[in-house]
């Protein structure tokens, strides 16, 4: 029982260490995250659009029904009344319609395909949308606990070396500006921590809004982490990608063309349309001269043939609407079009020089603490002062909080960048996640 107990307890202390990664957060938000539930819905409600518009391309059938009571009085000229006679009549029709040539349920039903493949590219954009929300909010709350811990121990070095300073003032060593200088860093490093910690829990709010529950640890960056370039390393090539296979662009493509039928749609409104029209049904009838009552069965079967002539002027009005949609719609896909090269040369960029900075950001820490190591052996032999020490100290988290951030807007510049020529899915989040220590926690 107490090896049981053991055990149980060290599986829980691991699960307690093992932090969640990327993925595993991605995961909780598909299931949780409202926006991406609204987005799934509106998918089947578009998918939809299409056994709508193959309705008016196939047959109808309808039954009707009627009853009535009637009250005659039948009379000669200025003569008695000869007979009341009261009945009831009643029947029913069943009617089968089957458009023959009606051209606006023709361009109907393509335009139905296309807003199903209007719906797709929508929802593959949320998609790609609740990647870079998770992978942004969780990259936040990295660089905020990075931030918060790198304050923290700036603010429990300069505490030392305020303890050093008052030592040294008291015993002559020092005067009263290193400890002022040393109070003030001190009071300064609070107040930043408190800002960083108030901006950690927001971060962590802003993260469980998308998944539902509270985050828990999360897995940081590895040390040894290395981002790879973008492949193909030429900018122009991602441009021409964006503008013809970026999901904005597929959507309003698809809107452009919608627009495009619905210009000849509504030109069918001058178009005649043939039907073929059968008919079943029964009445009974009352004869009311001689009293007789007759029953009725009949079926028909032809052709209806309509053709419209004028109707005030409302067809013309529709299709200059639709030819001004149209035009709306083609400028919207140019536009479009323009935002997803701007957002691939943004990007690329980003990736780009993101990497260059990490290269260097990552020499500067190695230099800052080579220098922080040369300003606290000078300081103990007298060559360098408490400020000197203090500066040094600043400088070694200021370049291990901007290389976090540099690797984390790496990160998400590389996401964008996929994102933004359509080629951002699970395969490009895993890659991302195979850089995270899930063994460590934040």
């Amino acid at each position: 029982m107490k090896r049981l107990s053991g055990c149980l307890f060290l599986s829980l202390f691991a699960a307690q260490l093992h932090a969640a990664d990327l993925m595993q957060v991605y995961r909780e938000a598909q299931d949780n995250d409202p926006n991406f539930a609204a987005a799934r819905a509106t998918l089947d409600a578009g998918r939809e659009k299409a056994p709508q518009g193959l309705s008016g391309l196939l047959p109808s059938l309808s039954l009707s029904g009627n009853t009535s009571w009637n009250e005659n009085q039948l009379s000669t000229h200025n003569g008695p009344t000869l007979m009341k006679p009261n009945y009831n009549a009643n029947g029913w029709q069943l009617t089968l319609s089957q458009p023959v040539f009606r051209w606006q349920n023709v361009v109907a039903y393509d335009q139905a395909k296309l807003q199903v493949a209007q719906a797709e590219a929508n929802f593959a954009q949320a998609s790609q949308d609740l990647i870079l929300r998770v992978s942004q909010a969780y990259f936040d709350v990295l660089y905020a606990s990075e931030n918060l811990a790198a304050l923290r121990a700036n603010k429990a070095a300069i505490a030392q070396q305020l303890e050093l300073a008052k030592k040294s003032f008291e015993v002559g060593t020092a005067t009263i500006t290193d400890t002022h200088e040393a109070q003030a860093r001190y009071d300064l490093a609070s107040a930043q921590e408190i800002a960083a910690d108030s901006e950690l829990e927001l971060r962590q709010r802003t993260l469980q809004a998308l998944i539902g529950k509270e985050t828990g640890p999360l897995a940081p960056t590895r040390k040894d982490a290395e981002i790879l370039p973008p492949e193909p390393a030429d900018m122009n090539r991602w441009v021409a990608a964006a503008e013809s296979d970026s999901l904005a662009v597929q959507a309003q493509q698809a809107a452009a063309d919608i627009a495009e039928r619905e210009v000849s749609r509504q030109r069918a409104g001058h178009y005649p349309t043939l039907d073929l029209v059968a008919n079943h049904g029964y009445n009974k009838t009352y004869n009311s001269i001689n009293g007789s009552q007759f029953d009725t069965d009949f079926s028909n079967i032809g052709l209806q043939l309509n053709i419209p002539l004028f109707q005030g002027g409302a067809v013309l009005s529709k299709q200059r609407e639709a030819a001004a949609n149209r035009n709306a719609a083609q400028s919207g896909l140019e536009a479009s079009r323009r935002n997803a090269a701007l957002a691939a040369r943004q990007y690329y960029l980003g990736v780009a020089n993101g990497l260059a900075q990490i290269k260097a950001l990552r020499a500067a820490q190695a230099s800052s603490l080579s220098a922080l190591e040369s300003n606290k052996l000078g300081y103990e032999v007298g060559v360098r002062i408490n400020i000197d020490v203090l500066n040094a100290e600043n400088q070694v988290y200021t370049a291990r909080r901007d290389l976090a951030k540099a690797t984390f807007d790496t990160l998400m510049a590389q996401l964008r960048l996929k994102a933004a020529v359509g080629a951002l899915d699970e395969t490009a989040l895993q890659q991302v996640n195979a850089l995270l220590d899930p063994s460590s926690a934040q």
